[in-house]
């Protein structure tokens, strides 16, 4: 057994050799599955790429199925301190198992925190990761603009302050005006927000879209992919470009 040191820094127990692996983060079950597929025993019934995964489904992100997965008995878990709940997690160590939490809330700290995880799981860290460190090295250059992102509706929740998510919007010249919140996910009043140029409009976790959303706002609208804006792993690696047409 070797000790090694998640994103927030809880010593987790690991085999030498890591042979099947839990995945409750729909990210890192595509950042496994495009490292090494076959380690993967178990993944949640959201975690949809790759398309063609074939394992055991452990419900959800909030609500694991902790039976199900101690019955796989796999070497580790990989977690997300932000999707996942301390109690299952808990629930999990209490059964023996090693969880690995990752912690990232920007861009550079999502791609340290998958090669240390994706290296102590197989071995090393994929060449996709080093493409997706190069597609986002250079740095944003044009005209900023200031913008709302909202998450949900019923009750309008909007990105905050900390997140990946509006990380990610600022290497491409937007900037959330809502980043001094206390909160990272603050309920917003649509006629008390600070000025801004734009609202993103991703379809997840709520499924904005053209028709279910930019109505609501007096300013213009941008509909973009959510996994492209809050997922941490492969889609990092197009989702630059993709971003960037969506909200050109």
């Amino acid at each position: 057994m070797r000790t090694l040191y998640d994103d927030l820094d809880g010593p987790v127990e690991l085999p030498a050799e890591i042979t099947k692996v839990v995945s409750i983060v729909p990210s890192l079950t595509e950042s496994i599955a495009h490292t090494h597929r076959s380690l993967l025993v178990g993944a949640t019934d959201w975690c949809s790429h790759p398309h063609d995964l074939d394992v055991t489904r452990v419900r959800g992100t909030k609500n694991p199925d902790v039976e199900r997965i101690v019955a796989l008995r796999p070497d580790v878990v990989v977690a997300n301190a932000e999707e996942n709940r301390a109690v299952d997690l808990d629930a999990l160590r209490a059964h023996g198992i090693a969880v690995w939490v990752t912690s990232p809330a920007t861009v550079e700290e999502s791609l340290t925190s998958l090669a240390r995880m994706l290296t102590a799981i197989t071995g090393g860290a994929p060449s996709w990761l080093d493409e997706a460190r190069e597609v986002w090295s250079t740095p944003y250059e044009g005209p900023r603009r200031r913008a709302v992102i909202p998450i949900w509706r019923k009750p309008w929740m909007a990105l905050g302050r900390d997140t990946f998510a509006g990380d990610v919007l600022k290497h491409l010249g937007i900037d959330n005006v809502l980043t001094e919140s206390p909160e990272r996910y603050p309920r917003i009043e649509l006629g008390a927000l600070p000025p801004y140029d734009v609202v993103v409009l991703p379809d997840e976790p709520y499924a904005f879209s053209p028709d279910d959303g930019p109505e609501a706002f007096d300013r213009p609208a941008k509909c973009v992919t959510g996994r492209h804006l809050t997922w941490y792993g492969p889609s990092l690696v197009r989702a630059r470009g993709i971003l960037s047409g969506q909200l050109a």
